[in-house]
């Protein structure tokens, strides 16, 4: 007999009932939780584990880029060494390449950011770094925070050959950082302690941190999609 996921035989154990009147008066949270997660992703999320394809990032970064920008395309590639490797075409310098590893990818109550360390060449213009890594580090995290609109670069700070976004702030001040379901903010509910690239996709350790009460409402509002 094949073992099922936890959170899997959890969802076949919840009381439907009990969690129907929880999520009545919760409409506009419903539809940002709807937004944000689908009934796959939280799973995976509950799990520990969830994957992200490089096409799935490549298609967030891709939606990020303004036709008329200084960067025409901007790709990356995860490599079964654990490397992330990034190729972008920019108008003024021409291809950039970078190959480095996610050294940091957090977020919990007090800290949102991502660190990268460049193994193969020195980070040069650092106004163009803060562009790219600003909108890399947002698309990367649309499978966990759903997709947040971003007017300005991220606060970021290069040291060497590494480079850190900090994107607290921006989800705290997003719709998924303003709203609470059931008495728990949202975005304080998923917790992330790192990100692996492996071979055509980034791997992130997760955790959702809310009782079994808010948990089974949340899956019953996802899976009634």
């Amino acid at each position: 007999m094949i073992d099922m996921p936890a959170a899997l035989a959890n969802v076949q154990n919840i009381d439907w009932g009990r969690v129907q009147d929880a999520v009545a008066d919760y409409g506009p949270a419903i539809d940002i939780i709807k937004k944000t997660w689908s009934r796959e992703s939280l799973l995976d999320i509950m799990n520990g584990h969830i994957a992200v394809p490089d096409d799935v990032i490549n298609e967030a970064i891709a939606n990020r880029l303004p036709a008329d920008g200084s960067v025409k395309s901007l790709q990356v590639t995860s490599k079964s060494n654990g490397r992330l490797d990034i190729l972008a075409d920019t108008k003024k310098a021409g291809r950039i390449e970078l190959s480095g590893n996610i050294d940091a990818f957090v977020h919990d109550g007090d800290q949102s950011y991502m660190t990268y360390h460049v193994r193969e060449r020195a980070l040069k213009d650092h106004g163009l770094m803060s562009w790219v890594f600003s909108r890399l580090s947002m698309s990367m995290a649309e499978r966990l925070f759903g997709r947040i609109e971003l007017s300005d670069d991220l606060p970021t700070r290069i040291e060497g050959n590494s480079i850190t976004v900090d994107f607290h702030t921006l989800l705290t001040q997003s719709e998924l950082g303003q709203t609470s379901f059931m008495g728990h903010p949202l975005l304080n509910m998923v917790q992330v302690e790192k990100a692996e690239p492996h071979d055509g996709y980034v791997e992130f350790d997760t955790a959702l941190n809310v009782p079994s009460d808010v948990r089974d409402a949340l899956i019953r509002i996802l899976t009634k999609e």
